[in-house]
């Protein structure tokens, strides 16, 4: 099993790296002999975690997280997982498949160099000083890969769609654009697949809601407020099966990553300072991608549940933020196609995209418009992607005895989700969860039809009649019943 490598963490050298990527490929390979249809997710020793995901049929990330003394390096092993997928969605949406690119070069240097300035970008976001710090048990009331939306009325949902419907189908007559609409970080409305819009949808947020283009910190809310992980460093690597060691070896020992990243000019879309808004309100940047050998100024993504390419093309107005997808394929010619569909997008959608905005923005409850007094919770549609959870600073509120027990129930519901999944892989996971935590909290988790309930509340009463009750209430106000026991 061939091994090329990349490490996070430039600082380590090279004869480091192969070391740690041996012992990744030799623990994957023992864990298949008792566990051939289920690939190894973790392998937790004294000192370190290591966290597998199989990114692609032959080709592996692993994440190696080492552990404080103290209990602050408490993390479930999903979450990690989960960073580890979005990384790979992220690369996957700008740079296409790992294969495919080591298919193009089989000496992997490409690969190696698009993935050390991607992942580098990528993981700015979680630095705190000199330290990576990734989720830990203080984040268990959030789910990464998954998009937020934005509640509104039906009439503005009514003016929402017109304007969608304005903006795919008007600026290229016959030939349907594709869109997202974002107020601040919240969804408002998508024609993408699930899995394309979270992909899209969580770039916005790292790069091109307002937020994010004013803020010169970590994007995510949990490092900006100052509630983090555990205070560690991280290293992660890609394994191929298709590459010789002496390949790897010989083709990258005597240069550095940097260095390798100089031969190619390398898209680097999370890159921070990239995008700014420009005079007309359309946000520009200096990304450039090469698709089938043909270098693009505008940045382009791929859709991977239509399998096409698709022109990045973003347009802000105050809190509003669109996302227009255009097809490679249907512009010949290049820049001065993207200008004229910029300009039949303001001249036929720019008083909807004002009057739009000015009726979300006086429906706004603010950055506590979806806390429910008496409750902290997160709520899960796994089948849409979609989430919901209490604000962050009402998270904070809690005490550390509810976010380590919450975090610790979550494990045990990751590992019966496994276990079922693999068991009966047709039938869908009820599961109903309540206990008490040290500090006399309740700590509820519910999943049923796809959805998935986790629920902390401190001030409830002593009995369990009392913390059912209190969520019942919880589900048939704000779930539609879903979680109801009638």
């Amino acid at each position: 099993m061939g091994l090329p490598a990349m490490a996070a963490n430039e600082d380590f050298p090279y004869s480091v790296q192969l070391s740690v990527v041996g012992l990744s490929e030799g623990l994957i390979t023992f864990t298949r002999i008792f566990s051939p249809d289920a690939a190894c997710e973790v392998i937790e020793e004294e000192r370190h975690s290591h966290v597998f995901y199989q990114a692609e049929p032959d080709i592996w990330m692993v994440m190696i997280v080492e552990k404080n003394k103290d209990n602050e390096s408490d993390w479930r092993c999903d979450a990690l997982i989960d960073v580890l997928k979005e990384a790979h969605s992220l690369f996957t949406m700008f740079n296409g498949s790992l294969q495919a690119l080591l298919d193009k070069q089989p000496s992997g240097e490409l690969a190696r160099s698009r993935l050390y300035t991607f992942i580098n970008d990528y993981l700015s976001d979680f630095y705190v000083g000199k330290k990576i710090q990734v989720p830990s048990f203080r984040d268990c009331l959030k789910e990464r890969r998954t998009v937020q939306m934005l509640t509104v009325s039906r009439e503005v949902a009514i003016e929402v769609q017109s304007l969608a419907t304005v903006i795919g189908t008007s600026s290229l007559g016959s030939i349907a654009c594709k869109s997202l609409i974002l107020f601040q970080d919240l969804l408002v409305a998508t024609t993408l697949s699930p899995g394309d819009t979270a992909n899209m949808f969580t770039y916005a947020v790292l790069r091109l809601t307002p937020h994010a283009l004013s803020s010169n910190t970590s994007s995510w809310t949990y490092l900006r407020r100052g509630v983090s992980g555990s205070s560690i460093t991280a290293s992660s690597g890609l394994l191929n099966s298709r590459s010789s060691p002496e390949e790897y070896h010989h083709g990258s020992h005597d240069s550095s990553m940097g260095e390798q990243s100089n031969r190619y000019h390398m898209p680097r879309p999370l890159q921070r300072d990239n995008w700014s808004k420009g005079k007309d309100g359309f946000l520009v940047c200096d990304i450039q991608l090469n698709v089938g050998g043909l270098v693009y100024l505008a940045p382009v993504v791929w859709l991977q549940q239509s399998e096409e390419h698709m022109y990045l093309c973003i347009y802000q107005h105050r809190n509003l933020t669109i996302i227009v997808l255009i097809p490679v394929c249907s512009q010949t010619d290049g820049e001065q196609g993207i200008a004229l569909v910029k300009k039949q997008l303001l001249e036929n959608a720019s008083e909807k995209i004002v009057h739009v905005e000015e009726k979300l923005s006086r429906g706004w409850g603010g950055e506590n418009a979806y806390h429910v007094s008496g409750y902290r919770y997160l709520l899960v549609d796994t089948d849409k992607s979609i989430s919901r959870t209490s604000p962050p600073g009402k998270v904070m509120t809690l005490a550390k005895d509810s976010l380590f027990t919450l975090n610790k129930l979550r494990e045990e519901v990751d590992l019966e989700k496994t276990r079922a999944n693999r068991e009966k892989p047709d039938q869908e996971k009820n599961l109903e969860i309540c206990i008490r935590a040290k500090n006399n909290s309740w700590i509820i988790a519910k999943i049923t039809q796809g959805r998935e309930l986790y629920m902390v509340m401190e001030k409830a009463n002593e009995t369990l009649l009392y913390a059912s009750d209190a969520v019942e209430k919880f589900s048939d106000r704000y779930c539609d019943g879903a979680f109801s026991l009638d």
